[in-house]
């Protein structure tokens, strides 16, 4: 029995009659192929990746394990269509807080169409992807009483483009925090979990620096339009399970293109503003003045 994931913040949702991921209860994420080059690009580059000996086993782990294409009924109702079936993520969480940040000051691929191309730039231009290095495509924040409607919150996509540097710092704030915001008002982030998410040895913080190493050195791919992808479940935490704890992983592979041997500085460049922005939040006192979000939103004491 295939469903709807609840924890999809980003990409084609499969409601209203659209074509979108299905999840079952065996923890895997069925991902429809596209049917033009995107698809089998994305199982070209999970074939390749897999058997690619260059790649350390220690960064496996940032990537959802591929259990190879399904053909299962599409949730837009058009029937029999092509899937990837990947590791859901988030199948081991019982109610987690998802932010989903695509990585990169470009977005677009060197052999796109100059439509694309385009299309791309459009959107890099009023998001924060050329200012920041990567933009929020989609956040969910989840309370820590589980099943409860008042305590999540999941801003639509305009209200997360136009957003200045401190405006990201405060979402990511947000993240962390045991007190859910809403689009109309919201208090002071409490960053009750910024040690416990951000921080530690096994902490956001510290898996992006093991992935910026390997960019840092990795001339196989280059990823475009890419995201990463940061988990945890509250109430896990609150009870002292390390099952709640952090999880990123990289996601969305339709435009990884082969490196020729070159460093892929888009995304590292994007990867290494990530991490700054991460940083100075473990960092930074609680005390910190809120600020005002571009589109109208006011977060103050």
């Amino acid at each position: 029995m295939l469903k709807i994931p609840n924890h999809q913040v980003a990409g084609h949702k499969a409601i209203d009659g659209i074509l979108g991921p299905l999840i079952d209860d065996s923890g895997n994420f069925y991902k429809p192929l596209q049917n033009d080059d995107r698809g089998s690009n994305e199982v070209s580059f999970y074939e390749s990746f897999n058997s690619e000996p260059r790649v350390p086993k220690s960064i496996l782990k940032y990537f959802p394990i591929f259990h190879g294409t399904k053909i299962v009924n599409a949730s837009d109702g058009s029937g029999l269509h092509p899937h990837l079936v990947l590791e859901d993520v988030a199948s081991c969480y019982p109610n987690p807080s998802v932010m989903d940040v695509k990585i990169g000051s470009r977005t677009w691929y060197p052999q796109a169409s100059e439509e694309y191309i385009k299309k791309c730039l459009d959107k890099d231009r009023v998001t924060s992807s050329i200012t920041l290095g990567f933009r929020v495509s989609g956040l969910k924040l989840v309370g820590s009483v589980a099943n409860e409607d008042d305590l999540s919150w999941q801003p639509d996509r305009k209200f997360l483009q136009n957003l200045s540097a401190e405006d990201v710092k405060l979402l990511l704030s947000k993240f962390v925090s045991s007190n859910m915001p809403s689009e109309d008002a919201a208090a002071c982030p409490d960053r009750a979990f910024v040690e416990k998410v951000f921080g530690g040895s096994n902490g956001v913080l510290e898996q992006l620096l093991e992935l910026k190493k390997w960019f840092e050195v990795q001339t196989i791919f280059h990823f475009y339009s890419c995201s990463v992808l940061m988990l945890y479940d509250k109430e896990s935490l609150l009870n002292g399970k390390s099952s709640g704890g952090a999880v990123v992983k990289l996601v969305d592979f339709a435009h990884v293109v082969d490196a020729e041997g070159a460093i892929d500085h888009n995304f590292l460049g994007g990867l290494c503003s990530l991490i700054k922005f991460i940083s100075d939040i473990i960092a930074s006192p609680d005390d910190e003045n809120c600020i005002s979000n571009n589109n109208g939103t006011k977060y103050e004491h």
